[in-house]
């Protein structure tokens, strides 16, 4: 059990979101992300499980077979692919990924950013974040243009590093001058 340590990671997190977003001119979504995580179903078991280098939701998953902490994370914050998820319309019942809006794939791609710096510390590059999506993809649920737009930057990120990609990000991607 270790709350004030996943405190300062859960913040130092946020902080480095806030940062990215407001770069990017994204300042509501930056103040707002990830406030769920201060919530006692979601702080408890990242205290109780916490260990420095990976999200304590997946040791959470490990013993339960389940996240609670993650099934509600998921379900209050829209920069999560999983949130973006809804029956189709072919009468099957199954779950299809849904279109994300361009804001919030920006801010699911800074976050990937911030996650990787955060549990990475000094070792981090830029291609980290890349790295740690070709890793899970395939289990991914993510529309076409969702994940074409998500790939592009992470690329792009590996590629010319931060300044570049948020430039980008800031005067195409946000102002709709790349069609999504």
């Amino acid at each position: 059990m270790n709350p004030f340590k996943h405190f300062k990671t859960i913040t130092n997190h946020k902080c480095l979101v806030m940062k990215y977003c407001f770069l990017v001119g994204l300042y509501k979504q930056g103040l707002l992300h990830d406030l769920s995580k201060y919530t006692w179903t979601e702080f408890s078991v990242g205290a109780k499980y916490y260990q420095g280098t990976r999200s304590p939701n997946n040791q959470e998953r490990q013993e339960k077979g389940y996240s609670a902490a993650w099934l509600h994370h998921k379900g209050r914050n829209k920069h999560h692919n999983e949130y973006w998820t809804d029956y189709g319309l072919d009468g099957s019942k199954t779950l299809i990924p849904v279109k994300m809006p361009i804001n919030y794939v920006v801010e699911m791609f800074l976050d990937r950013i911030a996650a990787s710096q955060n549990y990475n510390k000094g070792t981090y590059q830029d291609d980290f974040p890349l790295q740690y999506y070709e890793n899970g993809k395939d289990g991914k649920l993510l529309h076409e243009d969702t994940k074409k737009l998500l790939e592009t930057l992470l690329h792009m990120l590996a590629e010319k590093g931060q300044k570049a990609t948020f430039q980008y990000i800031k005067k195409e991607v946000l102002t709709g001058k790349v069609s999504y």
